[in-house]
């Protein structure tokens, strides 16, 4: 990979830089860290800028530079050169998809997926930028032309998670940028690489120095000085809750604006006239894939009690046929997940659910044989009891827990008693139950008859409860949080 993002070779691997100011950088230490193959370990995928508050202090001070520039370049200008940045990025979908799936874990497919949906994001919202943003109202004065103008907000912090480390700061890096703001992105630790693909196809298109830079290392040495420079205006964050409440107070205390994408614990619903072929291959799909490493995952089947049983059982077969394996084979449809720390962690998971007396269906083990990757076997729970650990708490790993029940209502009850409330879903050819079902969720996101996992970019995302700030990302619910409004009379002057 021939690329200005690397500034050296270091031991046959290429070490890549900060990219502040419209240039690639070594972080003022010169430190850096590793990021290696979870499917393989002993593959060094690169080496990444490990940097601190000096350089953080370098990005936003570029960014406060462009911000000005920048919020006052045409809406039309800015549209074409995120088109022109998705044309680069649609050019390299394969090599993106294909390190995406080294550095995360996810397969090919999954991979070329997710890099093909920001390219998506990048052509939206270059369309988007180009629609009316304010609005004209009637005033009280029959001379008064009384209007609202949308305005950017200034320096805006990007603090992106690894499960989705090409879609994620799409959703979030692109509209910021549209609307007129600059940014300061710090992309998870271990998944930078696709945050470099982002930066090179933004900063290949024309981005001006200072609009958009990149700072990798840790979360204390970036992010927190990061959330707390006054120069910050704006902080868009997805990942863990104990994080997000962190940032949130971090950022809050000093006025900025937050949004915050967090947990899920999400419930699929299957009651007794679904088509069960149809269902349980939707259950398995949003729980399995990509590890079950996704927000949106389904981590609970809620079933009726009469078709437990056999829904049980279908489940059981169909996590039992799960092919796990090197994500970047065809045959693959289970990868491994992103870190030893995370495999351990779901391994652990399991292994308490199991001493904790939880019916074990299948799965439940830590494979050997696949290169020292970190695997984790799909893995079914059955009779999981609802105010259990593993029927509240997000594990984040190829995991699901059947839960019985005698009625849609209860279905309800138990779905909606849980701290988040991000998607959930129905399997019901009953309308009026579905109905009923959307309009008595706790979830940002409903869905009937499909899995509770996937969203399109240009419609609102977000959750209920504790899985968000109660703000929104993509499609038109963007502009709300990247901009501010400015309400204009203007009066012409006497006599006129």
């Amino acid at each position: 990979m021939a690329s200005a993002s690397i500034i050296e070779q270091r031991d046959n691997a290429p070490v890549f830089g900060n990219y502040i100011a419209g240039s690639w950088k070594a972080s003022q230490s010169g430190e850096t860290y590793e990021n290696r193959n979870p499917a393989n370990p002993s593959e060094l995928i690169g080496r990444f800028a490990s940097s601190a508050k000096g350089d953080v202090e370098d990005a936003v001070s570029a960014a406060a530079e462009a911000a000005g520039p920048w919020g006052t370049t045409s809406a039309i200008a800015r549209a074409n050169l995120l088109y022109k940045a998705s044309e680069i990025l649609a050019s390299r979908v394969n090599e993106v998809g294909r390190d995406l799936s080294r550095e995360e874990g996810k397969t090919l497919k999954e991979g070329i997926g997710e890099t093909t949906r920001a390219v998506q994001i990048l052509r939206y919202f270059a369309g988007e930028i180009q629609q009316p943003i304010g609005e004209h109202y009637p005033s009280m004065s029959p001379t008064t032309f009384l209007f609202t103008l949308r305005e950017p907000i200034g320096v805006c912090a990007i603090i992106t998670p690894w499960n989705f480390p090409i879609a994620i700061p799409a959703w979030k890096i692109v509209p910021a940028l549209a609307f007129g703001n600059t940014v300061v992105f710090k992309p998870a630790s271990l998944t930078p690489l696709c945050a470099v693909h982002l930066t090179e196809a933004l900063a290949e298109a024309g981005l001006p120095a200072g609009v958009l830079n990149m700072v990798t290392g840790s979360a204390s040495a970036v992010g927190d000085p990061l959330v707390t420079d006054e120069r910050v205006l704006a902080v868009s964050f997805t990942g863990s809750n104990s994080v997000g409440n962190q940032i949130k107070k971090m950022a809050g205390e000093r006025g900025a604006k937050v949004q915050l994408e967090l947990g899920g614990k999400n419930p699929a619903i299957v009651l007794a006239d679904a088509d069960l072929d149809h269902a349980v291959t939707q259950v398995i799909n949003g729980a399995m894939m990509s590890s079950g490493q996704k927000c949106t995952a389904t981590s609970r089947a809620i079933v009726d009690r009469r078709i437990a049983a056999e829904v049980t059982q279908r489940l059981a077969d169909k996590v039992g046929a799960l092919r796990m394996g090197d994500p970047l084979e065809d045959t693959t449809q289970i990868g491994p997940l992103v870190s030893a720390d995370a495999a351990e962690r779901v391994s652990g998971e399991i292994d308490r659910a199991r001493s904790e007396g939880v019916a074990l269906v299948a799965g439940g083990s830590k494979p050997d044989g696949l290169n020292g990757g970190h695997f984790v076997t799909p893995t079914l729970f059955g009779d999981v009891a609802p105010d259990s650990r593993l029927g509240q708490e997000e594990l984040f790993g190829p995991v699901l827990g059947v839960i019985t029940v005698d009625n849609v209502d209860e279905a309800i009850a138990v779905a909606n008693k849980v701290r988040y409330g991000l998607s959930a879903s129905i399997f019901t050819r009953d309308i009026g139950k579905a109905l009923g079902f959307i309009q008595k969720i706790q979830a940002g996101i409903v869905h009937v008859n499909s899995e509770t996992a996937g969203a399109e970019p240009h419609v609102p995302f977000g959750g209920y409860k504790g899985s968000s700030s109660y703000s929104r990302e993509q499609g038109k619910a963007a502009r709300e949080f990247y901009t501010q409004v400015k309400t204009v009379y203007l009066d012409p002057p006497p006599g006129a």
